[in-house]
């Protein structure tokens, strides 16, 4: 296991150190440069005070000079120097009341989640490694620095953060760890919205998102989606199902590439199942009606949770249209984009996919016919550059109000629609002067 540093963080570590002050890359960087990884950032820690790291460097920023971080900025590009500290109180179940610096490395390495995240180095002393970080790492393990419960207390975050991280580099989660994560996930509604998301959406788009299963056993999703817990006891006796809601959506969420809004809608496809089920006289769950339920569900938890409006948009559309099906025929596809929209059309067949494998063997390889005989329609639709929306329709409002005659207003608008409903049917249609001459003869009429 090697450790290079990029030059620019050797050099602010080589001028703290010459100005006889000690200085170390530390957390992350170093478990990811340890794994053979590139480092998103590289965070400094220090025995100099704010104030003497300011003094060295010409270009400065007090991103957090109250609880020890300056940003020393080199050639537009920022990184974080933070003075070794150690935490006070924590009030707010994620915050320290005030922190206290020290000279300490050991002292500042004490204060930190992981055993994984709680090592430093620099070229000159090499790896610290206090807390059996690489023991932990060569077994794949995830441990709390000293005390579970005492990590967790100080910020119930750190119990999201086991669980991503386990889901990132494919380890266990220690018992101990395990144990306080039970007993203290309930200090979860402590934590913002927004701090909840952000974990929650580097949990979905990783390796494992099956890892979220870890989050349900331990309460942390009764308290921050306490639907998907409903997912995971709700049953499907059903010869298209061989495993819980909750299981189908964790399997459907491994089976699709990490983009953040198809492994979300994966996330969601489901959920309002629980509310939708019925069983027959022969004891056979059936879901009617679920899509719509579960787009409800997603946009309220998706509004709770903070995301974006894009992101919600793009979710909910493709929640909704996840179960809806099409024939492989150019003018049903035709239809099919124009419904869904251009832009969510293409990733269904992801969200399809990823479905099905998720699902039992029962008519499968139909399915999947079935699904590569649409695609294969949709592909030839692309190369042919059929209308399938406003925007590749051969005329445009301008062109019916200057060469039909017609007003603003909202008949124009309906008069497009009609137009792009018969270009839809008949794609030989779309040409600037057919469509204007079906306008003037009234052929929409």
């Amino acid at each position: 296991m090697t450790i290079f540093l990029p030059e620019k963080v050797r050099y602010i570590i080589d001028t703290i150190m010459e100005a006889g002050y000690e200085a170390y890359a530390v957390g992350g960087c170093i478990r990811d440069s340890l794994l053979g990884r590139q480092p998103d950032d590289w965070d400094i820690t220090t025995s100099a005070s704010p104030y003497q790291v300011k003094q060295l460097f010409p270009w400065t920023l007090d991103t957090g000079i109250r609880h020890g971080t300056v940003t020393v900025m080199l050639e537009k590009e920022g990184f974080e120097v933070t003075t070794y500290r150690i935490d006070g109180d924590y009030e707010d179940g994620r915050h320290p009341r005030e922190v206290t610096f020290t000279a300490s490395l050991l002292e500042d390495l004490k204060r930190r989640d992981f055993t994984v995240n709680a090592m430093a180095f620099n070229d000159r002393t090499g790896l610290v490694d206090a807390f059996g970080g690489i023991r932990d790492m060569q077994d794949g393990i995830i441990r709390c620095v000293g005390s579970p419960r005492e990590r967790f207390s100080e910020d119930a975050l750190r119990m999201m953060r086991a669980v991503r991280f386990s889901a990132r580099l494919g380890y266990r989660i220690e018992e101990q760890t395990l144990h306080a994560m039970k007993a203290l996930s309930h200090n979860l509604r402590l934590i913002s919205a927004e701090r909840i998301q952000a974990e929650l959406t580097r949990l979905v788009v990783s390796p494992h998102p099956e890892n979220l299963r870890i989050a349900f056993e331990t309460g942390i999703t009764a308290v921050i989606l306490p639907e998907f817990d409903a997912c995971m006891e709700t049953a499907q006796n059903n010869p298209h199902h061989c495993c819980s809601v909750g299981e189908h959506i964790l399997k459907s969420m491994q089976g699709i590439r990490p983009d953040k809004i198809l492994r979300l809608a994966m996330l969601f496809h489901d959920i309002g199942k629980p509310a939708a089920q019925t069983v027959d006289e022969n004891g056979i769950h059936h879901f009617q009606g679920h899509p719509a339920l579960s787009e409800e569900l997603a946009r309220g938890i998706l509004r709770r949770l903070k995301f974006d409006n894009y992101t919600i948009s793009m979710v909910t559309k493709l929640v909704r249209y996840h179960d809806y099906n099409v024939l492989p025929e150019p003018k049903y596809v035709r239809r099919a984009i124009r419904k869904t929209g251009e832009d969510i059309f293409p990733l269904l067949f992801e969200i399809k996919k990823a479905d099905l494998l998720a699902q039992s063997d029962y008519r499968r390889g139909e399915k999947e016919e079935l699904l590569a005989s649409v695609h294969a329609v949709y592909e030839q639709i692309r190369r042919e550059n059929q209308c399938v929306s406003l925007k590749s329709l051969a005329v445009t409002g301008s062109d019916l109000i200057r060469s039909a005659g017609m007003e603003p207003g909202p008949a124009l608008g309906r008069t497009l629609d009609g137009l792009l409903s018969m270009v839809i049917e008949n794609p030989a249609l779309n040409e600037r002067e057919t469509l204007l001459s079906i306008v003037r003869e009234g052929g929409l009429n």
